[in-house]
């Protein structure tokens, strides 16, 4: 006969779903968050490559500055070099407006009020009680949380988005400009050679 302390107690099943379900839960919560860390990291970057561009621009237009007296006294009355400069000068101008414009998104949508949106915080829930309330009430409704962490992924992604196409515009136009700068630079040294 065995001794009742020597038996194997085999814990309810119950409890082992449960630990599996809040296993479950606490792998999504870590999923979704992981998602929505590598969002706002992508928007870090596309705010990062903005201001490279904007930093690139300050040395360039420093440099052309103290350049463009030389060019116009060359070139006092050749429409074609003003034509090339105007065209560079617009190209730089949008590159810069598209990477200002990336520090500043704006789309126009609505979404339902969101527990993890910041300005949502601050405006949509009432004082600081309320929220709170209102965060622990979610936050303890499985289905309400994932539905609310999933919209944080969407608008977050959203911001990004908009944020990517500014610097891609951005980075076209200067690319552009870059063309036209050197085209303007081989004319320079053509006619001065002649």
């Amino acid at each position: 006969m065995l001794d009742p302390m020597e038996k194997k107690i085999k814990p309810p099943k119950k409890i082992e779903e449960v630990h599996i379900k809040n296993k479950h839960t606490d792998d999504l919560v870590d999923h979704y968050w992981g998602s929505i860390n590598y969002v706002a990291y992508l928007i870090k970057a596309s705010e990062l490559k903005a201001g490279l561009i904007l930093s690139f621009y300050g040395i360039l237009l420093n440099f052309i500055y103290q350049s463009v007296n030389l060019l116009l006294k060359q070139f006092p009355n050749d429409i074609f070099i003003y034509i090339l400069l105007g065209l560079w000068f617009l190209c730089i101008v949008l590159s810069i407006y598209y990477s200002v414009r990336c520090f500043i998104p704006r789309f126009e949508a609505r979404f339902d009020k969101n527990i993890f949106f910041f300005r949502d915080v601050i405006s949509k829930f009432g004082d600081i009680d309320e929220y709170s309330k209102t965060f622990f009430e979610i936050s303890k409704d499985e289905n309400r949380l994932f539905h609310q962490l999933g919209q944080q992924i969407f608008i977050v992604s959203k911001i990004a988005d908009v944020k990517f196409r500014y610097v891609q515009k951005s980075l076209r136009f200067l690319a552009a400009g870059l063309i036209v700068l050197l085209i303007v630079l081989l004319y320079y040294f053509i006619i001065s050679m002649l």
